[in-house]
């Protein structure tokens, strides 16, 4: 696997854990056809609304493999939205006890063995759970992770944030691997890094969403090696300070796409352009951010729909390697 990293190793012991479980749990994929039809079409509305570039990416896989794909988005949007959207009926935030009741309610009805057919998401993923011999450990994990928003707001060094990306990102790539189809367990390593590259990119882009938010997501440790500030990142201004510190980011960044581009060639032939165009496309947000003297305080980097489709052939030629 060449390079390892200091975070790597309790991550990959997270990952033999959840497969080791997802062993364990019945499955039950009896619902009714007109159910999971309407399911899955939700699912797709859902991912079309929230991500043009996974929505895109994923149109690239055949049929099943393609509900399966935006049944997985569906089911992680709706578990991000519980924590950064839960709002009283007076319009005040709710607390962090009623979004840990609705998060747990949630949990219930989305990791169930059997279909539900009250909620068209937790339906269709449970569908496809089924289908793809999903491990249910992963989507906890999930969980785990979108929830430590409502009390972790600074993380002190990179190895912590790469714990935090695995919850949050790499579990959503375990998943993911498993509906495409792999080869063995050789390419869990790999998909780890890709999804730990993939929030790293969503961190660096969102810099100034985030602290509007309350949040700040880059290492401490690194901000202060740079002598940044917080009082730095409430100002929004680019400073050679910052270009600085955004270079040492983006460069690692792109070093963990290039670490993870070898596991792509262990996934199924049928699915390898798909998880390709979904990494190519994320990391070009990085140029982007470049592009723009890496002011991540006052826009929204992002590649457009031009922009997209002229990286595809490359990197379709890429993934046939």
């Amino acid at each position: 696997m060449g390079v390892y990293h200091t975070w790597e190793g309790s991550l990959l012991t997270m990952a033999e854990e959840a497969i080791h479980e997802g062993a364990k749990l019945p499955w039950d994929n009896t619902a009714e056809d007109a159910l999971l039809n309407e399911a899955y079409r939700v699912c797709d509305t859902i991912t079309a609304a929230n991500s043009k570039s996974f929505y895109l990416s994923s149109g690239l896989l055949r049929e099943q493999k393609r509900k399966g794909a935006r049944a997985l988005y569906a089911f992680c949007r709706i578990t991000d939205d519980i924590v950064d959207e839960s709002v009283e009926a007076d319009g005040s935030r709710a607390t962090v006890q009623t979004i840990q009741a609705k998060m747990q309610e949630w949990r219930r009805v989305s990791l169930s063995a059997g279909p539900s057919s009250k909620d068209p998401v937790a339906a269709a993923w449970s569908d496809s759970r089924a289908t793809f011999q999903i491990p249910y450990r992963f989507a906890e994990q999930l969980i785990d992770g979108v929830m430590t928003d409502l009390e972790v707001k600074r993380y002190q060094t990179f190895d912590e944030l790469a714990a935090y990306s695995y919850g949050v990102a790499s579990t959503v790539g375990l998943m993911s691997m498993h509906i495409v189809g792999f080869e063995g367990q050789e390419a869990i390593p790999y998909a780890i890094r890709l999804g730990v590259a993939l929030q790293m990119t969503n961190i660096l882009r969102d810099v100034g969403e985030d602290w509007r938010n309350g949040r700040l997501y880059l290492p401490m440790e690194e901000l202060e090696a740079f002598g940044i500030t917080e009082e730095a990142i409430e100002a929004g201004e680019v400073t050679n300070q910052w270009r600085e510190f955004m270079r040492f980011q983006i460069f690692r960044n792109r070093q963990l796409y290039r670490e993870a581009a070898p596991g792509i060639q262990m996934l199924d032939k049928d699915g390898r352009f798909a998880i390709a165009a979904s990494a190519g496309l994320y990391e070009a947000i990085l140029t982007d951010i470049e592009k723009h003297d890496y002011d991540v305080f006052n826009r929204r980097s992002y590649v457009g729909t031009a922009g997209k489709l002229a990286r595809l052939p490359q990197i379709w030629w890429s993934s046939r390697k």
